[in-house]
């Protein structure tokens, strides 16, 4: 079969699937298999594939259609312009996320103390330090044994030195050890609106990783309430947030005593990162 017949066959499978991306889930599929990229795909479109590429490719797209998220299909997601692995144990590296890295870097110096709860994947922990190319002290949490394993991994892979811990948020960590930044990007979304998710997030992505318990703030106040014990003097608490969330986290942050409380918006104009300094 071409290159160009298979590739249609795998738009119109993704398509009847209601995958909004069917197009360019069909090219990534195809790549995925392959190991080429999608101009091979336009420059050999009459080019005759494998068996064993035909094969594999309607397999792929079969997981595809049935909403299996592509990234745990190829087991890789881009974040900050690095390539982490990601599988069912982690949530999938968003876009939107990178402004919590950026806002972080605004108060990381040479040699900052940084603590990443909830890591996940790893990728902002991962990305903070590639970015200072290594010239930070690193440490990350998650509950997740499984998490871990992923955020190790990829760690290892992108050659950084972290602590990684499990650890329900501070639980494990000595009261006496102090940072100077503590990032999260806490499960925030409300119980009752997980089913309403589309089915790549709430059919395959960790609800551990998602639910927020009943009002999605749980781990706000949690993180906020005990992270001024481990935080220094004008020390960050940096935060991702739900766009509906400002007023909320911004009140448990005062509520805790946090100063200097900032909220910036994403590029899309919607309220995504807020930060407080400890007094």
């Amino acid at each position: 079969m071409k290159y160009a017949t298979l590739l249609n066959r795998g738009k119109e499978k993704l398509k009847s699937a209601g995958i909004e991306e069917y197009e360019n889930d069909a090219y990534m599929l195809l790549e995925y298999v392959t190991g080429k990229d999608r101009n091979f795909f336009i420059l050999n479109a009459k080019e005759e594939a494998s068996d064993i590429i035909f094969q594999n490719y309607e397999k792929l797209c079969e997981k595809r259609s049935k909403r299996i998220p592509l990234q745990y299909i190829t087991g890789k997601a881009y974040f900050c312009g690095y390539e982490f692995y990601v599988d069912e144990n982690v949530l999938i590296p968003r876009f939107d996320t990178e402004n919590l890295v950026c806002q972080a870097e605004k108060y990381i110096k040479e040699n900052s103390k940084v603590l990443d709860v909830c890591t996940g994947s790893g990728c902002i922990i991962i990305s903070l330090y590639k970015n200072f190319n290594g010239k930070i002290k690193a440490k990350a949490l998650d509950i997740s044994e499984a998490a871990l394993k992923v955020a190790k991994k990829n760690a290892q892979d992108l050659e950084c030195s972290i602590d990684f811990i499990q650890s329900d948020v501070f639980e494990n960590i000595p009261q006496n050890e102090k940072f100077d930044l503590i990032v999260s990007n806490p499960p925030y979304i409300k119980t009752e609106v997980i089913d309403t998710l589309m089915p790549e997030v709430k059919k395959f992505e960790p609800v551990l990783a998602l639910d927020g318990l009943e009002d999605g703030l749980y781990f706000y106040r949690k993180i906020s309430k005990e992270a001024v014990i481990y935080l220094n003097p004008k020390g960050r608490l940096v935060f991702e947030i739900g766009a509906d969330q400002r007023e909320s986290v911004t009140e448990i942050l005062k509520e805790n005593g946090y100063k200097n409380i900032e909220c910036i918006k994403d590029l899309n104009g919607l309220d995504r990162v807020i930060t407080g300094e400890h007094g």
